[in-house]
């Protein structure tokens, strides 16, 4: 009965999407480089003797990385990995996987070894550009308590108990593969609410620790994650467990919009110490976010990735999923804050609200308190990626 409710209130909304319905590409093979899709995606394949400092990049930090997410792989059961507009086969990078965790390389030679063994790289570019942004983030830190007081007055909510994920291609396999967030209002499948409404009335969902600032909530939902150090000397890790559903909009666009920070002091860093100089000003501007992000409480060893993994520090990359396949690995070539290089092998563990586009990605930084997101909060780079096929496909996209 339930379930028929939900479906009755998306009728209409299925069915004009019905009508529009998105196209689905596959990657198809070419006389010398992949065939474009419509969003404008292309690989060009190429050697690792053009990847930049190939052959200096300390390789054996980001076998861990792999590791994490060949156990995830070698589990799924789709038939390409995370149904990416790039479309790579699951089954092929499940067997370089087995054989990668039955091998263990321990040290960077034997790693560097075993991939160029079994892959290819290929430059990603979107119509004949190789060149894209690339930003940062990192795990954010908030004090927090289990118990509110006068000082520890913001909730940091869980997964709300009315909310209701539904996906478009459940209904009909014509549908596009469309994810939908709401709740049911009387017999209605309806938006959630939005940050403002959450955060003045209360609504039905667990708290899981309050915490003594709201701006430092609000750039831990940014970020996804967080240490929270606890009034008891405990420190306890928050991860992300769902958002709802609205769109998102940063805190530093709308201060620049209004001219409250000057072009070039939207960092994160600048943007924090503006918030916290005016209180006044702050809750009404952090309420044009309309995304809000709920969390879980984790104990694994780093944040979680959409991958389902622990991220490392300098080692995972979020990507728009919509074209590169989570799991994949892939070569950096970018530059830091400080314009210093950044020119290594990471995989793409995680996915971001403001990752849009096919050479676009999010280098994880790592997880501190100011002084990391100073760092991650000034990269605003451009740079270009390579993606690893394995050879055994690598016909199929030259």
């Amino acid at each position: 009965m339930k379930k028929f409710l939900i479906f009755s209130g998306l009728a209409a909304v299925c069915l004009f999407i019905l009508l529009k319905k998105e196209q689905m590409f596959m990657f198809a093979p070419a006389e010398k480089e992949t065939t474009a899709n419509a969003s404008g995606l292309k690989l060009i394949k190429t050697s690792f003797g053009e990847l930049k400092n190939w052959n200096l990049d300390s390789q054996i930090d980001a076998a861990e990385s792999f590791r994490r997410s060949c156990k995830k792989i070698i589990n799924e059961n789709k038939k390409f990995m995370s149904d990416a507009e790039l479309r790579l086969p699951t089954d092929s990078y499940k067997k370089i996987c087995q054989k990668f965790l039955k091998k263990q390389p321990i040290d960077t030679p034997s790693f560097k070894k075993f991939i160029e063994e079994n892959f290819t790289p290929f430059l990603v570019t979107e119509n004949g550009k190789e060149k894209g942004k690339f930003t940062s983030y990192f795990e954010a830190s908030v004090n927090a308590s289990r118990i509110p007081d006068k000082t520890y007055k913001y909730p940091i909510y869980g997964k709300p108990f009315d909310l209701v994920e539904i996906n478009l291609k459940d209904f009909d396999s014509e549908l596009p593969n469309r994810r939908l967030v709401g709740r049911i209002e009387n017999q209605k499948f309806v938006p959630y609410y939005t940050r403002r409404e959450i955060e003045k009335n209360k609504i039905n969902a667990p708290v899981l620790l309050w915490g003594d600032s709201l701006i430092d909530i609000h750039i831990m939902q940014i970020q996804g994650s967080a240490v929270a150090k606890l009034n008891t000397g405990e420190k306890v890790r928050i991860g992300y467990a769902e958002n709802n559903g609205l769109p998102f909009k940063g805190i530093g666009s709308v201060l620049l919009e209004k001219g409250l920070v000057k072009p070039g002091e939207a960092s994160m860093s600048h943007i924090k110490k503006w918030l916290k100089n005016n209180p006044g000003k702050a809750e009404e501007n952090l309420h044009e976010n309309n995304r809000y992000i709920f969390h879980r409480l984790t104990n694994s060893d780093g944040p979680i990735g959409a991958h389902g993994v622990a991220l490392q520090a300098g080692r995972s990359l979020a990507v728009d999923r919509k074209y590169i396949p989570l799991g994949a690995l892939l070569w950096l070539e970018t530059t830091g804050p400080d314009k210093e290089k950044i020119e290594k092998l990471v995989v793409a563990q995680d996915i971001g609200s403001a990752i849009k586009g096919i050479v676009r990605g999010d280098y994880f930084w790592g997880s501190g308190a100011d002084d990391v997101l100073d760092k991650a909060g000034r990269m605003n780079s451009t740079g270009r990626y390579f993606i690893f096929i394995p050879k055994e496909m690598e016909k199929l996209y030259e």
